[in-house]
């Protein structure tokens, strides 16, 4: 099985928190972190902006992450917000094996 950190930047606290709260609650995502105080600094509309922004972390299964991006991306106040996942090259198993049980349904 393969596994992904789904990176997100979000307005602030309460979006991060939102958007985590949902991903976690229908198991797109096993794991929501919320990192505040990030500075960003990017190209917007012809000019470099500087933003604080928060940071949200999701950790989940690869084959998951399309339907992790759909969902971040319907609640996102974000116009082109930053959806993007790194693959987990290895992990502790029991870790992995728990990301796998709390995204698979439980119905």
């Amino acid at each position: 099985m393969e596994y992904c950190t789904v990176y997100v930047t979000c307005r602030d606290r309460a979006e991060a928190f939102r958007i985590g709260r949902a991903v976690v609650e229908t198991r797109l995502a096993a794991c929501a972190n919320i990192l505040d105080g990030m500075h960003s600094l990017y190209w917007w509309e012809g000019q470099v902006t500087e933003d604080q922004e928060t940071v949200l972390l999701l950790k989940t299964r690869a084959e998951q992450f399309e339907a992790v991006r759909a969902e971040v991306c319907a609640l996102h106040s974000y116009e082109v917000p930053c959806v993007v996942a790194w693959p987990i090259a290895a992990g502790h198993p029991p870790y992995l094996d728990w990301i796998t049980q709390e995204t698979t349904d439980h119905e």
